[in-house]
């Protein structure tokens, strides 16, 4: 009977222990809570730049904490409500400490987004136009290495330097990388993985490595090739929260009844 038990006695399912698991939620919330204490305080802003000492910090402007590698910061600009993510790399010059003149070297426009990981390493100019928005991991230079003396270790020749300039309103996608001498024009689409270099003309998609331009807008043909999906209609200016909340919820029969009547005449 005892070796019965016992063998039942295996299957029964253990306790749980109340007061250790309500520990560990504690502890969990006191956690999360002290990170994003953190991550408030640990951000620069115009108004609490840190050791960070920007030579022009618009406002609104946030860099998100935990910063990535930041240097020359006094030949870094920065425009109004630009957005830069956990991790991400700002540097002017070749190395800190160096005098670049009296130049910017780096400049961002306003409501510039750069997403988490990315890289902007300007040893010479790099010019990134107002409304651009980056992903995450996005990798932009204007260096890059040489290797004309094949006696000599690559890393150790001389690097090749030249602008990099990035037009207005530009989707550069995750993981994209812009080399030197690129010269990407205003309102284009850089497909993720991308490798650019080279004049990207306006309005344009590109994608590849390197890059090439798959798709176009002009006045005169529109995109070509056309677009294969009909473009979103935006949410009117005057719809407020509440509507859009009670829209949510609504079922697909209430939605045919709201067409049916649209559609009366």
């Amino acid at each position: 009977m005892g070796g019965r038990a016992a063998e039942y006695g295996e299957r029964v399912p253990k306790s749980k222990n109340t007061f250790s698991s309500r520990r560990s939620r504690l502890v969990q919330r006191a956690v999360h809570a002290g990170w994003a204490w953190v991550q408030r305080t640990g951000a620069v802003t115009a108004e609490r730049p840190g050791r960070l000492r920007f030579g022009a910090m618009g406002t609104g402007t946030r860099l998100a904490f935990p910063q990535g590698t930041v240097f020359g910061e006094p030949w870094i600009h920065l425009g109004d409500h630009c957005i830069i993510g956990e991790q991400v790399t700002l540097t002017a010059g070749l190395m800190p400490d160096l005098d670049l003149g009296a130049e910017p070297i780096l400049r961002l426009g306003n409501g510039v987004v750069l997403g988490r990981g990315s890289h902007v390493i300007a040893d010479t100019t790099v010019t990134i136009g107002s409304d651009c928005y980056f992903g995450p991991y996005v990798y932009v230079t204007s260096t890059n290495h040489s290797y004309d003396d094949p006696q000599v270790p690559i890393g150790k020749q001389w690097p090749r330097m030249e602008p990099v300039e990035i037009g207005p309103g530009c989707w550069i996608g995750t993981g994209a990388v812009i080399l030197p001498g690129a010269r990407i024009g205003r309102n284009v689409v850089v497909a993720a993985g991308a490798v650019v270099r080279g004049v990207v003309p306006d309005h344009a998609v590109v994608a590849g490595a390197p890059a090439r331009v798959v798709r176009r807008w002009t006045p005169t043909e529109g995109w070509q090739p056309p677009l294969r999906t009909p473009a979103p209609t935006p949410i009117p200016a005057d719809i407020t929260p509440e509507q859009l909340l009670a829209l949510s919820e609504l079922d697909e029969q209430s939605i045919k009844a709201l067409r049916a009547i649209e559609d009366a005449p």
